[in-house]
């Protein structure tokens, strides 16, 4: 199954490093024009070269509503237009309940689910203006699952998960489908960080045993930003190795 995005303009949020990046990677390989989003303005532009073919470099701050608008509306005017929306862009802040104060709290909210509701919002008046789009939302599975000590994180992956379908059904009549990728534990920084007996025991959690790639998840992407996936809607694909099924 060949994915072909040629023509179609992509903005990635998140995308200087990580499953950004790998997703940014797989947009551009399918002939994509990709929008390589960061907070720091320097780095995206360096990302944007090495993930070449038309990428270009954007900075924003997520959970600055203003800056996200700017970035849509600056993606717009050097592309033309956005047809792939991929709200990756995230933080957390871990801890146990008592001990999140409310900076924490509204930290990861603004950036986790009101920064993508604001980019959904700018960019799917232009999808609805050309009746095509597709917006991914990467959630977790912990905002399926909840996790002791991140009470912050998996409400807000549970709100983007509804705030998905919500969206779905608004927008489907103008052929914009709307899905969100629940990844599981993928290798990143953090992970790599692990010792061998902690990478043991999580992928002894996992049916495929093994910890996922950003490259899983990046696939998974390019399949619902491709025509592949034109009557797939409103839907959650976990993509965790079997883990919580």
């Amino acid at each position: 199954m060949k994915i072909d995005l040629t023509g179609r303009t992509a903005l990635v949020t998140g995308s200087t490093r990580g499953i950004g990046r790998a997703i940014a990677d797989a947009l551009t390989e399918a002939g994509a024009r990709v929008a390589v989003v960061g907070r720091d303005q320097a780095k995206a532009v360096e990302v944007a070269a090495q993930v070449g073919g038309s990428a270009q470099g954007f900075s924003a701050d997520v959970s600055d509503p203003a800056s996200v608008v700017a970035l849509v509306e600056g993606v717009e005017a050097a592309f033309g237009q956005i047809d792939i929306l991929v709200n990756n862009a995230g933080l957390t802040r871990d801890n146990i309940l008592f001990r999140i104060k409310d900076d924490d709290w509204d930290m990861v909210l603004d950036a986790n689910l009101r920064g993508a509701f604001v980019a959904i919002r700018a960019a799917s008046r232009g999808m609805m203006k050309r009746r095509w789009g597709r917006i991914i939302n990467i959630a977790s599975i912990v905002g399926i699952t909840g996790n002791k000590g991140q009470a912050n994180y998996a409400a807000s992956k549970a709100g983007l998960i509804g705030l998905t379908k919500s969206v779905a059904k608004e927008l489907g009549s103008r052929n914009i489908l709307v899905n969100a990728v629940a990844p599981g534990f993928i290798e990143t920084d953090m992970t790599a960080a692990m010792t061998p007996e902690a990478r043991a025991a999580l992928s002894g959690q996992i049916p495929l045993d093994r910890l996922g790639s950003p490259k899983d998840i990046a696939g998974t992407v390019a399949f619902l930003s491709s025509e592949h996936a034109a009557y797939i809607t409103g839907q959650v694909l976990v993509v965790d190795g079997g883990m919580v099924m």
